[in-house]
């Protein structure tokens, strides 16, 4: 199962308020700018994740948008799910409406298939936007530190 555009510049927004948590309200060209995400369809996402729970918004010159919620509690798996559905390593082995396998309850690669996408979540739930924050500040501290030598 591959991540779509669209969850991952909803990953993206997500993590780029987070990272800028109390500048108060980000306009989402700022985070279109700053995550190289087209802006019109980024308002697209925003409105989905302002439904989701996700984010929030304030209007007016001072506008923006923010976390609705803190960033250590919300994970990578909980917004993939909100916005790709199941997750899942292959397509057929997705729930969904009107989707029957002919292969199904006879199928060897099933077991693969679940042990496969209980790793997928293992990670997904277990990282945080606090966690790709913190990460990312680890990445730009390497970047900056002169390398030691004897």
């Amino acid at each position: 199962m591959a991540v779509t555009q669209k969850c991952q510049y909803a990953l993206r927004a997500l993590f780029e308020l987070a990272r800028r948590k109390g500048e108060g309200p980000i306009p989402a060209g700022g985070i279109a700018d700053r995550q190289a995400i087209p802006k019109r369809f980024l308002e697209v996402i925003l409105h989905q994740l302002r439904q989701g729970g996700f984010v929030d918004s304030q209007r007016g010159k001072e506008g923006g948008f923010y976390l609705a919620r803190p960033a250590e509690d919300v994970t990578v798996g909980e917004v993939i799910r909100f916005m790709d559905g199941p997750i899942s390593p292959v397509d057929c082995h997705r729930e969904r409406p009107g989707h029957d396998c002919p292969l199904r309850g006879d199928c060897v690669f099933r077991g693969l298939w679940d042990e496969a996408r209980l790793a997928l979540e293992r990670v997904y739930d277990t990282r945080t936007l606090r966690d790709l924050v913190e990460e990312k500040r680890r990445m730009e501290l390497a970047a900056v530190e002169p390398p030691y030598e004897i």
